[in-house]
């Protein structure tokens, strides 16, 4: 691991309060997850188990956590309350780790696991398990008298997965090297039994991911195997964009339904693409670009830009809009480049750089217009404006591609096998 990066022992995360930004207690930290991975590599941490005030115990993904220090825990805000329910290819680090006895590989002796460290990934917000404290011996009456030594994940026996097993617990573990896209090829070629079975194994926010890159008859198939409460938290954590394409291709009970299962403000988002035609500019448009206020500085764009959930396309402009800056927006007043960004100072104003020579599109504005405008200025995305002038949303590059590709195409193997591995 790079020097900096923090490490943290479980132990002291058990019991620790988690608060969100405006320094609110959402609960306590009751346990961490990890999946298990092939290969020998350490465990990724995908969240952690929070027990809220009503004394339910949620999942809180580490995606929404920004800080783990001092004693606690700072999450990005809203957290789902659904009850926490542990899947099978998830390891509750306190209550399958610890006192676990296991080996040490270089000598086979026998120890015991008392404490397990996590570190943060250089540039990431993945977390993975970096290191165990175990004891020597066979613990019991002897514990407290044998040596102690910190040790590598890799230095201990008893936990990695094997690479030929054939549980859905071994293939997402394989999956997890993947791209989205590899995978959902990887999903669309299996049995509709194995397909639900990995599935319901993937986390919420990779199954979305997958689920955006899938043909829309494999997404209404696994939705529909899902609970409706999981098929809504999987909705959640998709594109708007996306999630308003999965759900048009449902009845009209089942897509009312699960959008009242949704939180208030991602449902709101989906209805609204929902209201526009397919092939316009507002049935094209994502509703979460980039949007800064025009006292923003260039630091504060290039902060936003960093995100690592943004694809290139998004993060390769941000929108300077008035109050309210979320779609719908105040007034869109232009656009800052990403290369503009870079070449001016950090403390300058957004709104003293913006392009606003390029007319935003309307949300009526139909696919073939909006391909031609993308070529004509060579950009890769457009903004979306309404009659009052405020900003709806963007059109990214690759939603238009989705639509001008044949309608088959993601069922191609449009890579072989040689080039997603590289020959080996």
């Amino acid at each position: 691991m790079a020097a900096g990066t923090p490490r943290v022992f479980v132990s002291h995360l058990s019991g620790v309060p988690v608060f969100d930004p405006n320094g609110d207690q959402v609960g306590r930290v009751r346990d961490l997850v990890a999946m298990l991975r092939v290969g020998g590599r350490p465990p990724r941490l995908l969240g952690m188990v929070v027990e809220v005030v009503s004394r339910r115990r949620i999942f809180l993904p580490m995606t929404r956590v920004t800080g783990v220090e001092s004693g606690q825990v700072i999450t990005t805000g809203v957290v789902n309350m659904r009850r926490f329910e542990q899947r099978p290819t998830e390891r509750l680090v306190l209550g399958e780790f610890l006192d676990r006895r296991v080996r040490l590989v270089e000598t086979d002796e026998e120890v015991t696991v008392l404490d397990v460290a996590i570190q943060q990934l250089p540039a990431r917000r993945d977390w993975e398990i970096d290191k165990f404290f175990v004891r020597k011996g066979r613990g019991g009456a002897l514990r407290r008298k044998g040596e102690t030594l910190t040790v590598e994940w890799s230095a201990v026996g008893g936990f990695s997965l094997e690479e030929h097993g054939q549980g859905a617990e071994s293939l997402v573990a394989t999956f997890e090297r993947l791209r989205p896209t590899d995978v959902a090829n990887a999903l669309h070629h299996l049995t509709p039994k194995r397909r639900a079975e990995v599935a319901a194994a993937l986390d919420d926010d990779r199954l979305a991911d997958v689920l955006e890159e899938l043909p829309g008859d494999d997404q209404v198939e696994i939705l529909g195997k899902l609970e409706e409460d999981r098929a809504a938290d999987v909705l959640e954590a998709m594109d708007p964009d996306d999630a308003a394409d999965l759900l048009s291709e449902l009845p009209e009970a089942d897509k009312e339904r699960l959008l009242a299962l949704m939180r208030p403000d991602d449902a709101a988002d989906v209805r609204r693409l929902l209201s526009y035609e397919e092939r316009t500019a507002g049935g094209l448009m994502t509703t979460e670009p980039i949007i800064l206020r025009p006292d923003a500085t260039v630091a504060d764009a290039l902060a936003r830009v960093r995100q690592q959930d943004l694809s290139p396309a998004l993060a390769a402009q941000v929108y300077v809009c008035r109050s309210p800056d979320e779609t719908p927006t105040g007034r869109y007043l232009g656009t800052v480049h990403f290369q503009r960004l870079l070449r001016d100072p950090p403390y300058t104003l957004v709104s003293s750089i913006v392009d606003s020579d390029l007319v935003p599109l309307s949300p009526e504005t139909p696919l073939t217009v909006v391909t031609s405008y993308l070529a004509a200025y060579n950009m890769v995305s457009v903004p979306v404006v309404d009659e009052s002038g405020s900003l709806l949303g963007a059109v990214t590059v690759d939603d238009v591609l989705d639509h001008l590709l044949p309608e088959d195409w993601r069922e191609t193997d449009f890579l072989g096998e040689e080039e997603i591995t590289g020959g080996r």
